[in-house]
């Protein structure tokens, strides 16, 4: 008899990850293994018992999948991945259609070959995107609110005292493939794998994360008063923000690089790094064709 293999995150979902990934129960009829996915020993033991009919479950939201993806760089894992939301903002789900506590389903095609980014000398894989802007200033803020008190964090109303009092637009340096671009105010500056980020922001409602020719899109939301911006900012989670091409830019290659003119913080699917200056996100192989192309 097949065994699942439920790597669950215990700090998702405000740390009542466990808790929902124990509803499993009812809708899978085989054995249930549960791994603490935080612990090193769930991965040094955990995936090389799995037998050739045992399968695994990934638990949590965006931030579990990211560290999923990066731990396992590099590992061949032949038995089939699925993948239940119950995470906070389940981003990736909802780029294909699913939602929160949904029946689990395959994700193995999704999580293989991602970009990377490369900040402060750290390079890591990412699923949905890089934040670089007042996002990466919310989910900054957002933390530290979250080692203060155990109440819901209210992201929008952060994003919105941000633009009115806090946050200051920077100029930014912005490289897609190797063409140049140069803003004097910038708001916003993700690069996106898939369409939505920060839990249920669409900054590139035209990208594809299985697109044959992988590429990236990288969205500047630019040269814009405060309240000018902190009108059109509610449509990004629609998407309508890009029908204001007066300030907003979407480009879309395989090598991007941002760089900022004052230290920002910056959120990789979620996980928020703070006094950031400049990333850089690529697809190695197309970028590495591309180049020899060119030679």
């Amino acid at each position: 008899m097949p065994k699942a293999y439920v790597f669950y995150n215990p700090l998702a979902r405000s740390g009542h990850c466990r808790e929902t990934a124990e509803l499993l129960s009812v809708a899978i009829s085989d054995e249930l293994v549960y791994c603490d996915m935080t612990k090193d020993e769930t991965y040094e033991k955990s995936l090389f018992e799995l037998q050739e009919e045992d399968y695994l479950i990934l638990c949590g939201g965006d931030g579990t999948l990211n560290r999923f993806i990066n731990l396992t760089e590099g590992l061949s894992i032949p038995n089939e991945i699925l993948y239940f939301p119950s995470g906070s903002g389940n981003d990736f789900a909802h780029d294909l259609g699913r939602s929160f506590a949904d029946t689990p389903f395959p994700i193995s095609q999704y999580i293989k070959d991602l970009p990377f980014v490369e900040v402060n000398g750290r390079r890591c894989r990412f699923l949905n995107g890089v934040g670089y802007g007042i996002d990466g200033y919310c989910c900054e803020i957002g933390d530290k609110l979250r080692e203060e008190s155990s109440k819901p964090v209210s992201y929008s109303s952060i994003a919105i005292k941000g633009l009115l009092f806090h946050y200051k637009p920077t100029a930014a340096h912005v490289t897609v493939d190797g063409i140049p671009h140069s803003y004097k105010k910038v708001w916003l500056a993700p690069t996106m794998n898939g369409r939505f980020y920060g839990g249920g922001m669409m900054p590139t409602p035209g990208q594809d994360r299985s697109s044959a020719d992988r590429t990236l899109s990288l969205m500047v939301l630019h040269d814009s008063g405060k309240l000018k911006t902190l009108m059109v900012f509610p449509s990004i989670f629609e998407g309508r923000h890009v029908q204001h091409k007066e300030m907003v830019d979407v480009l879309t290659g395989h090598d991007i690089t941002v760089e900022f003119d004052r230290p920002t913080a910056l959120q990789i699917d979620g996980e928020t790094i703070s006094g950031v200056t400049s990333y850089h996100a690529f697809y190695p192989a197309a970028v590495e064709e591309e180049t020899a192309a060119a030679v």
